[in-house]
């Protein structure tokens, strides 16, 4: 949340090791969204109310700013019910220290209701009429639910009698997140506006699949329900913020900046053993800003401006041409710890594939079809944390196909099958489809590159792939970056700017008052 002009960033978090478990909510702040100080757990099992846990939830800012947590405890019957936490000073410009009142739980589940799957309460909005609501995410039997309820004053809750939405054959729904999108221009809105000039936001992780989607919808407030617009799957095709090593994601509306913030969470690939060895597993994606696409029917997303800072030294590569089978190192930065933007050029589109319909999984055709597959236009993209002799690499790329009615489909693919030559690491080939206009024939690729994490955002934020990659040549100083190109047509590097990136402050744990 952003209160007085900090961030606050509340995350699960075990202090006792590298595994799950030991549940509390880590508090850290920032006034960058970059550089984080780390303060005390704001909230650790201690009522009867969260004795046996303290799950996800969110952040709400009342009336007279004043901030509320909701979360999910285990009670001592292990059953899943909503709880809420107020600071106990806010003259304290960094809120270090949370109560948990005596009348919680505000929310218990009903007797119908499955008690091991009721979790993960969203940021509160407020109707015209005055009363709060709220979404949780439950389950009934394979259909995943958005339970709503309402209160007049955040304190006594009712459940509404219909839930806000619901999806058959989705299992469980966790961590879900509602809000509204201006159908207009890039800024953000706070949760509670509504009106013809917004759309709203569904998202769901689920539980089955470790992996997001979400729709884009309108909320008809007269009877407290969403309705997805048909323009894209209800479902685990659905759209997906991050087709890669993403889950458990939240929004909140940044007041400062009048921008909606999109958080992460990048779990591992890696094996437990590995994490305890390692001291530590799972990480924040970089914060994303997130705003509708001028299509009205996807979500476009781009890291924060505040990343920009960290940017320093840079090189260029311009009007470079790529025949097929060629490579150009990008040197002189630190491949290991860079930020990467570049656009390519397609003069033509004649050398197309032809599209299957029957490819409707984007990650099974890249796996098909990877970095090595010569195609007609394409794979073309970079080839991040690389060793000198392409022992090891994470190829970020483009492949164009030609569909019917003179159509093209892009697909694009960040594959960890040869990131590493370590064994028994989950190396899959993640892949989404871009919805992009290629009349210009151009297709830009953006990738942040982290040791162990490689962010893209391909078309301006069209469609985003995280991967987790565990590299044992290409680290640190041995770590290399290319551009490359594999496909029949040539393709232009019209334009690649490359930065080594400075560390942040992370974890940082003095703080004087």
């Amino acid at each position: 949340m952003y209160y007085n002009g900090i961030y606050h960033l509340f995350y699960q978090y075990n202090p006792k090791g590298a595994v799950w478990g030991n549940i509390v909510w880590a508090h850290s702040i920032s006034k960058d969204l970059v550089n984080w100080v780390a303060l005390d757990p704001a909230i650790y099992p201690s009522k009867p109310f969260d004795i046996n846990g303290c799950w996800s939830g969110s952040a709400t800012i009342l009336p007279g700013n004043k901030p509320v947590i909701l979360y999910t405890g285990l009670d001592p019957q292990n059953r899943q019910v909503q709880n809420y936490a107020v600071p106990a000073n806010l003259s304290d410009p960094y809120l270090r220290e949370w109560i948990k009142p005596d009348n919680n739980p505000l929310v218990v589940p009903t007797p119908d209701m499955n008690s091991s799957a009721f979790r993960d309460p969203t940021t509160g909005w407020i109707g015209p009429d005055g009363h709060w609501r709220m979404v949780v995410g439950s389950r009934r039997k394979h259909r995943g639910m958005a339970y709503l309820y309402r209160s007049r004053d955040f304190l006594n809750w009712v459940k509404a009698k219909h839930p806000l939405h619901s999806a058959p054959k989705t299992g469980m729904w966790e961590c879900p997140d509602f809000y509204p999108v201006a159908v207009h221009g890039r800024h953000g809105l706070d949760t509670s506006v509504m009106g013809e000039h917004v759309k709203h936001v569904m998202k769901v992780s689920l539980d089955l699949t470790r992996f997001e989607y979400y729709t884009v919808g309108k909320y008809y407030l007269d009877r407290d329900r969403y309705v997805p617009d048909n323009t894209s799957e209800d479902g685990w095709g659905g759209l997906r913020y991050d087709y890669g090593n993403y889950y458990a994601s939240k929004t909140f509306f940044d007041a400062g900046k009048h921008r909606r913030i999109l958080w992460g969470w990048a779990n591992e690939s890696d094996t437990p053993k590995n994490d305890i060895a390692k001291g530590w597993a799972g990480i924040q994606t970089i914060p994303r800003s997130v705003w509708l696409d001028s299509s009205k029917k996807q979500l476009v997303q781009w890291p924060i401006d505040e990343l920009n800072t960290l940017r320093g030294k840079s090189v260029e590569v311009n009007h470079r041409n790529l025949h097929k089978g060629d490579f150009i190192e990008v040197k002189g930065i630190t491949a290991a710890q860079a930020d990467v933007e570049v656009t390519f050029t397609i003069p033509s589109l004649e050398k197309a594939e032809k599209f299957d319909p029957s490819w409707v999984n984007a990650q099974d055709l890249c796996g098909q079809k990877g970095s090595t597959v010569q195609g007609g236009i394409g794979p073309f993209g970079l080839l991040t944390l690389a060793s000198e002799h392409l022992e090891e690499y994470t190829p970020v790329f483009f492949r164009v196909f030609k569909a019917e009615n003179d159509k093209h489909v892009v697909l694009m693919c960040s594959d960890a099958r040869s990131s590493s030559l370590k064994e028994g690491l989950y190396r899959p080939a993640f892949a989404g489809f871009v919805d992009v206009d290629l009349s210009h024939g151009k297709l830009s690729l953006r990738s942040l590159i982290d040791h162990s994490v490689v962010e893209s955002f391909g078309a301006g934020g069209k469609t985003c792939i995280t991967s987790r990659v565990y590299p044992t040549l290409a680290v640190f100083e041995k770590a290399h970056l290319f551009a490359f190109n594999n496909g029949a047509e040539a393709v232009t590097v019209d334009k690649l700017t490359a930065w080594s990136m400075k560390s942040p402050e992370m974890n940082k744990v003095h703080i004087a008052d």
